[in-house]
């Protein structure tokens, strides 16, 4: 028995990297699988449609059920098409896992619109995106009486939550806002049996090994016979949990990285000032100055 059995999910950016993880320790585990890839580079632009089929024809040999999907879930007619297939060919959708995304980077003021538009679209409206519609269906099932008891497992990173990484200005909103997007679908979502979670990773991909300072890290780690903590495979057990029919976690925020699971807190208070006068300019200079 796997710790999925009978789970139906949909796994965007599936055709590499962590996504590719997700997809097939969800498949081991038992669950159904759409495997949604464009098969872009890592800025967005191209396609191949052999990702995402790569992946399906692995788990398929080794015997579990995968469907590949070469929507633009970034599009909302393509994300509709990604929760429709997983409806249409396994009867129903238990697992949303967002986790597709590109890289466009460059410092504020030479950063040009298209940059920032491509990236907040595939990141943050592609995560949107197939949330509503899997969401619209939820809605629907629980009206008819069939709830089902589901969860979605975003993907934000430290970029945009813990460690603000120079050069990355659209990636790291994008991943702040889905953070703050997941706690709002966990709370709103509820109410039709529905989870949300996200999470933080840290591991070697196509995305990290291009970011200037993070290749030679993350390679770092590659030695025979010595664990690698930065192996995408890492992060996929704790998307794995956060899956399962009966956890109960709903609306928090890990980081992960090789052997290490953190759960991260948003803001937060960290001084105050009050006065029972109006404030001033020079007041508010006084209180505010000496923080840390």
């Amino acid at each position: 028995m796997g710790q999925l059995d009978g789970r139906i999910a949909v796994i965007t950016g599936a055709g590499r990297g962590i996504g590719r993880e997700h997809a097939l320790l969800f498949a081991r585990e038992g669950a159904s699988v759409v495997v949604n890839d464009l098969g872009g580079t890592n800025d967005g632009s191209g396609a191949d449609v052999t990702a995402a089929q790569q992946v399906v024809d692995e788990i398929v040999a080794a015997g579990g059920a995968a469907v590949a999907n070469t929507d633009n879930i970034a599009t909302w007619a393509g994300a509709e098409g990604l929760v429709e297939q997983a409806i249409s060919e396994f009867g129903g959708l238990d697992v949303v896992v967002n986790n597709a995304g590109i890289l466009r980077d460059g410092f504020i003021p030479t950063m040009d619109e298209q940059q920032w538009d491509s990236v907040i679209e595939v990141h943050l409206k592609g995560h949107f995106s197939v949330l509503r519609h899997a969401a619209a269906y939820w809605k629907a099932e629980t009206k008819a009486g069939r709830t089902r008891l589901a969860a979605v497992v975003n993907t934000a990173s430290g970029s945009g939550l813990t460690l603000p990484n120079a050069g990355q200005v659209n990636y790291g909103a994008a991943k702040a806002a889905i953070a703050a997007m997941t706690l709002v679908a966990a709370d709103e979502l509820a109410r039709y049996g529905v989870r949300a979670n996200a999470i933080a990773p840290v591991a070697r991909t196509r995305l990290t090994e291009a970011t200037p300072g993070f290749g030679e890290i993350m390679r770092s780690t590659i030695e025979e016979g010595v664990v690698d903590a930065f192996h995408p495979a890492n992060i996929s057990p704790l998307v794995a949990y956060l899956s399962t029919e009966k956890c109960p976690i709903n609306g928090r925020v890990y980081a992960v990285q090789g052997g290490s699971i953190q759960q991260l807190q948003g803001w937060t208070d960290a001084y105050t000032a009050e006065t029972d006068d109006p404030w001033s300019i020079d007041a508010v200079r006084d209180a505010v100055e000496g923080w840390g």
